[in-house]
């Protein structure tokens, strides 16, 4: 129903447009006599003024206005409605109660049209402000006021007071409405002048008031001269000012809520200086008819000295503006300046074919250049950056530095969202050129994040926060690069995405088995975690595995496949008696291994899943081996006590200890697949993989090579003492219960 109402409320808007239009051409046209003209323009003004009040109470009531919004347009639409009865009232006196005398009953209304309509202005919502704008905007208002009352004052005012034969109603009458004008006139000043940004409803509002304006003061200095008849040009100011009424009214209903925020952009207001301008003119019309002696030129230099000083004021004011928005180092835009292109480039509504973009910019180790060659060098670096900036966006864009290394670029009217992307890629490219600064070579880098106000962004802070986290995926990624954002960049939505996944079940594991490479027989499996996304399908841990690892969801993560794993291997046990005696790996993060209730937990899924403690290896990573604390020490040596094997998984691609082997429960190695590609045609290669090899024998270790491919590599292997190997040679990952099937059917050996 309510739509139905507001397409029916369009319509009648439509309609109401329509029929004025036709009465412009009735009466441009000079059709019709005397009589006719005055009756159908006095009936021209009922339809926009019923619309006008149906309009604001629909607002009013059903807008999704807030407390002061709704005050303010309630008092708007009973001006409306003394608007309303006005014009009813004039249509009935002026064509059929006879002409009405001065002041006619109407007059009274449109009088009382103007405290409402002004109380309503001066409580519409604008940007909260401090108190010393709050005092700038308070004589702004003043000085436009003043410019209007010395027009006002000079066209009807002053020559009401001076009319012959006129009543002291009649004189007041004439006087109190340009003076209630001016109120107007004063209220709409505070209006534009507090409102940040061009709202739609607010330029009709102002517009609707100005043609008032305008109509008023000729109706009143035509009744000081002649008599006042409708249809008369007045009207057309009136009728006009009617309907920008009812289509204010009707955009404010249509739009969202304003959003109300803190003073942005600090724009130099022109209106107080165009309502001196207009003043000023008026006196020096006024000068003309004055001899150069004594006034004339007295007031001839009196305008140009005030011209003069405004012009400086404007100067002071636009150099100021300059100086607050830039960054004095490089020249670019500074934060502030940023912040409001953005609040711009956010504040308006996406649109086909015009396509804003936020370019966030990080140095790549730009602080070692600081570090080592001082800041006159970090200095040039940011100065040849702020060139590059320069030379690749648009005259309508804004580059600006947020501040240290940091810069952002704002990009308005885009094209299509490659236009972006060209840019990101602009800047990539130049910067690889080095930075001379005296005798050396600065070589720099960036990282770019690209997000698109599009891209669901709907305020500053989150289109800012898009483009830092596809900024850091770019580093992430290989540093001196761009990355657009998408939402699967998004750390915080990944992760609780993926904390979703491990308790909706989405997880699932697939097994590797490694084998005895004398005999191909299976002596344990690796469970690896696979996760079926809902939307992307089957997962690898690459997709994952770092952002759970950056996130801490790896801990729940891990605690799962743990569980899952020995769940899965003691159903083995049971169902095929023959595989009791294989070992199960399961990978363990750094962050689980720090966990301080580690041991407890593997206690407990072990005692859960009825799965032997001496049948679980798991497998740290060598970030864990380089810096084991005390801590982590005793937790590790509480699970060899229990049973349970360490193993350490990728040997040999990091930068692990050798004296830290000493210190750790560690019994397996596992040599990782680059070791292993190459060996059986390459000597450097597999003196390299002999030489680890070699190193876990000498430790005690068992070692399990990684990534066995062929035959020759597993001959080279054994060659080399490696009793182990795990690959596709042998075995791919598979689903536990394929694994099921193969150990029915395989002949199996007892690990050692």
């Amino acid at each position: 129903m309510t739509g139905r109402a507001e397409r029916l409320l369009d319509a009648a808007v439509a309609g109401c447009g329509l029929l004025l239009a036709v009465f412009f051409v009735f009466y441009l046209g000079g059709w019709g006599d005397e009589p006719l003209r005055q009756l159908v323009t006095d009936g021209a003004y009922l339809p926009p003024a019923v619309l006008a009040v149906v309009a604001g109470v629909r607002l009013v009531h059903r807008g999704g206005l807030d407390q002061r919004g709704r005050r303010a347009w309630t008092l708007i639409t009973l001006a409306f409605g003394c608007q309303l009865v006005a014009h009813a009232t004039w249509f009935l006196e002026d064509n059929f109660l006879g002409p009405p005398t001065y002041p006619a009953a109407a007059d009274y209304w449109f009088l009382a049209f103007v405290p409402f309509l002004f109380a309503g202005l001066l409580l519409l919502p604008g940007t909260r402000r401090t108190r010393a704008e709050r005092t700038k905007l308070v004589i702004d208002s003043l000085i436009v006021g003043t410019g209007t009352f010395m027009v006002a004052w000079y066209l009807v005012i002053g020559p009401a007071l001076q009319v012959e034969n006129a009543t002291a109603l009649q004189v007041a009458m004439s006087a109190a409405l340009p003076v209630g004008d001016l109120l107007l006139v004063l209220a709409l000043a505070s209006v534009l002048l507090r409102r940040h940004g061009r709202q739609p409803a607010t330029l009709l509002l102002t517009a609707a008031v100005g043609t008032y304006v305008v109509a008023d003061f000729a109706y009143s200095w035509i009744t000081l001269n002649d008599r006042f008849t409708g249809g008369t040009w007045p009207d057309l100011f009136w009728l006009t000012g009617c309907y920008l009424f009812v289509l204010a009214t009707r955009r404010r209903h249509k739009s969202t809520a304003e959003r109300i925020g803190r003073a942005g952009r600090s724009r130099i207001s022109l209106l107080p200086y165009g309502a001196s301008a207009i003043a000023y003119g008026l006196l020096g019309y006024l000068a003309r008819e004055q001899d150069l002696y004594p006034l004339g030129g007295m007031i001839i230099g009196a305008i140009v000295l005030t011209s003069l000083v405004m012009a400086r004021q404007m100067y002071a004011l636009s150099e100021n503006r300059r100086l607050a928005v830039t960054d004095p180092l490089t020249g670019l835009a500074n934060r502030t300046l940023v912040g409001e292109r953005l609040a711009e480039l956010t504040g308006q509504p996406p649109r086909e074919g015009r396509h804003g973009a936020v370019l966030l910019v990080d140095l790549d180790r730009f602080k070692p250049i600081n570090d080592r060659y001082g800041h006159e060098a970090g200095d040039a670096v940011l100065t040849a950056v702020a060139g590059v900036l320069r030379s690749v966006v648009r005259a309508g864009d804004t580059a600006g530095r947020l501040g240290g290394d940091e810069f952002a670029v704002v990009l308005t009217g885009l094209p299509d969202r490659d236009a972006a992307e060209q840019v990101a890629r602009r800047i990539v490219a130049a910067l690889d050129t080095p930075v001379i600064f005296g005798d050396l070579l600065l070589a720099v880098t960036a990282s770019i994040g690209v997000a698109f106000r599009a891209d669901g962004a709907d305020d500053v802070e989150e289109l800012l926060a898009h483009a830092d986290t596809a900024m850091y995926a770019a580093k992430r990624g290989g540093r001196g690069r761009y990355r657009v954002y998408t939402p699967e960049l998004d750390t915080r939505a990944r992760d609780a995405e993926l904390r979703h996944a491990v308790a909706d079940g989405q997880l699932l594991l697939h097994y590797q088995p490694a084998v005895d490479l004398r005999g191909d027989v299976i002596v344990a499996v690796e469970a690896l975690v696979r996760w079926n996304h809902p939307e992307r399908g089957l997962l690898m841990p690459g997709a994952f595995i770092d952002l759970a690892e950056e996130t801490g969801a790896i801990v729940p993560l891990g605690e799962w496949v743990l569980r899952e794993a020995c769940r899965q291997a003691a159903r083995w046990r049971t169902e095929v008696p023959a595989a009791a005696g294989i070992y199960l790996n399961v990978n363990l993060s750094p962050l689980q291994v720090k966990q301080s209730g580690l041991v407890e937990i593997v206690t407990g899924i072990l005692a859960e899943t009825g799965f032997p403690a001496d049948r679980l290896v798991l497998e740290l990573t060598e970030r864990i081996v380089l810096e084991p604390d005390e801590a982590t020490l005793d937790r590790l040596h509480a699970l060899c006590e229990l049973g349970v094997r360490i193993a350490v998984d990728d040997f040999g691609t990091g930068h692990a200890a050798i004296n830290y082997l000493r210190r750790l429960p560690v019994s397996l190695l596992k040599l990782d697949r680059s070791y292993v590609a190459g060996i059986d045609d390459d000597p450097r290669a597999y003196a390299v993989a002999a030489a680890v090899a070699g190193l876990g024998a000498a430790f005690g270790m068992h070692v399990v090579a990684e990534g066995v491919e062929t035959p020759a590599q597993a001959g080279r292997l054994l060659e080399m003492g490696c009793r182990y190997g795990q690959g596709y040679l042998y075995h791919r990952p598979q689903p536990g219960d394929e694994l099921t099937a193969l150990l029915t059917r395989a002949e199996l050996l007892v690990a050692p």
